[in-house]
């Protein structure tokens, strides 16, 4: 396998993915990632078995080829070269190559086959929406999530879609956040998953505010997100969520409207001499 990019285009890349390498892993192979070659397409793969994420750069020639290569060290190499650089890289055997201007790195590598894959995934269900609106969903939520609660099912966000909405549901028994997206999806019947803590917040450093189209699909035990640079993919929390419905206040008689930024002021000021965790 041999190819070679622009500094920056293999940054940018690695970045997309780096988020699932662990930096303490049971597997040795779980620190690497796996590189796949074409002709005029490379992937880069991660994976902690949880979640996996997989970027995709076009190249104009390269020799086939698959590899594993240390993700940490190939991310700082990168990361120390300067700008505008380009990075040749070829792998023989156990070792690979990394060259750039008058530095030359040599990397050990472990067998392709050895690296675990979430290979086809079924997906039972698929919609589509907008990259923005996906990440308003998980930036209004994903706060209330619990964090390692005995309660596995609250250790994690629910996406609940609908044929006439996409909603997204947290909460750590304490407290509860919604979000809704009102759309029209080709479904005919309610699909709720419930995404884990570590693909929420991953999922959350990917999104950005722009208007292209994600596409949502759904499995009996994975969710695949496909976005503009990057395949998402998450194991789910087999459990069952709470009904949150019967908890939400419906026909309140005593309604207070306040100025938005009066009171995020007062609460900031009041939670100054308060010592919980989440500041109350």
């Amino acid at each position: 396998m041999k190819f070679s990019l622009t500094r920056d285009t293999l940054l940018t890349a690695l970045q997309n993915i780096i988020g699932a390498v662990e930096r303490r892993q049971t597997m040795p192979i779980l620190g690497f990632i796996l590189i796949n070659c074409d002709e005029k397409r490379i992937t880069f793969t991660a994976t902690d078995l949880e979640v996996e994420l997989q970027s995709a750069q076009e190249i104009m020639a390269a020799e086939r080829g698959m590899s594993t290569l240390p993700a940490r060290k190939l991310f700082d190499i990168c990361k120390a070269l300067p700008e505008g650089a380009d990075i040749s890289l070829s792998v023989e055997g156990e070792r690979a190559m990394v060259v750039s201007g008058r530095s030359r790195f040599t990397l050990t590598t472990f067998p392709a086959s050895d690296f675990p894959l979430f290979e086809d995934v079924p997906v039972n269900r698929e919609i589509d929406i907008s990259e923005r609106e996906l990440k308003r969903l998980i930036d209004r939520t994903a706060f209330a999530m619990a964090n390692q609660d005995v309660r596995y099912y609250l250790n994690g966000l629910l996406l609940e879609a609908t044929a006439t909405h996409l909603r997204a549901v947290a909460t750590d028994g304490h407290r509860l956040s919604l979000a809704e997206f009102s759309s029209e999806f080709d479904l005919s019947e309610t699909l709720q998953v419930i995404v884990p803590r570590k693909g929420v917040m991953e999922l959350a450093r990917l999104l950005e505010s722009t208007d292209g189209l994600v596409r949502l699909g759904f499995g009996s035990s994975h969710l695949r997100i496909k976005l503009p640079r990057v395949r998402f993919t998450t194991k789910l929390i087999d459990g069952r969520f709470p009904d949150y419905g019967r908890v939400i206040p419906e026909n309140g008689d005593k309604i207070v409207k306040v100025g938005r930024e009066n009171l995020r002021q007062a609460l900031q000021r009041a939670s100054i001499l308060s010592n919980e965790k989440y500041r109350g």
